[in-house]
């Protein structure tokens, strides 16, 4: 597997989400194409989508529902591409989707990896690999962004490190569409600052391509933590995405249902 062919699976699997063609995520106009139901989307999906914007840098390709396509259309075309994914220009999205019972929900920066920088960080603790039959104590809010709960299917990989048979940092990987693996990873408090993260991620994201699978990695940009641990371990930002969901949906996650 080489850098080119991630890309180029990350591109088809994005136009299986979008409903359109690799290609559009490389041309220089923005497109607006209307969501539709994909069995081989990513499984956590909700297809189709009233509002999901994503971009590769190039351009914005826009899925959208059709009674939404006019003014998303507009707003991408008001605004440069990179400035579609902040503030204050979302909060013109924002308010005109509130019309619709719909608020902006999920924004998320995509990672896949460098092959030229990617390689196994040493870890000063024993490391395991774990398969899907070693997660079912698992399921615990200390490791929830290493593994789903709420998807326990999905979860097919994972790398633990261990102080004296502690389970004290965990890296899993859920297989969200049949050619890529998402990383995610969780190490106890007491042992942050010690390399752990990158040294699981690095070690998971291997064994994720040794597979014939392309591991990738999502943060917040926010997350600046996060953020570090994917270049860290040789992961570079590839594409990003913003979500909108309807209000009682962005509500029930804020607390306030």
């Amino acid at each position: 597997m080489t850098n080119k062919e991630i890309l180029e699976i990350a591109l088809e699997q994005s136009a299986v989400d979008c409903s359109c063609s690799a290609e559009d995520f490389l041309q220089a106009e923005n497109r607006v194409v209307l969501s539709k139901p994909h069995r081989n989307a990513r499984k956590y999906l909700p297809l189709p989508l009233e509002c999901d914007l994503v971009s590769y840098g190039n351009n914005i390709v826009a899925q959208v529902s059709e009674r939404l396509a006019g003014i998303v259309s507009v707003y991408i075309e008001k605004y440069p591409v990179e400035h579609c994914f902040e503030t204050p220009n979302i909060n013109a999205l924002n308010d005109s989707l509130a019309a619709y019972d719909l608020k902006v929900c999920f924004m998320a920066e995509y990672f896949l990896p460098d092959l030229t920088q990617l390689k196994e960080l040493p870890c000063e603790f024993e490391t395991r690999v774990l398969h899907k039959g070693d997660f079912s104590d698992l399921y615990t809010e200390e490791w929830s962004n290493a593994l789903s709960s709420e998807n326990r299917g999905f979860d097919v990989l994972g790398v633990g490190a261990y102080d004296h048979g502690r389970l004290i940092g965990l890296a899993g990987c859920s297989a969200d569409c049949e050619t890529m693996y998402q990383i995610g990873i969780d190490v106890l408090p007491a042992y942050r600052r010690k390399g752990i993260a990158a040294a699981l991620t690095s070690k998971l994201a291997l064994e994720i391509i040794a597979l014939g699978k392309v591991p990738f990695y999502c943060a917040a940009w926010s997350n600046l933590k996060s953020v570090r641990n994917a270049i860290k371990c040789g992961f570079r930002p590839a594409w990003v995405e913003l979500t909108a969901r309807n209000s009682e949906f962005v509500d029930n996650i804020n607390g306030l249902k």
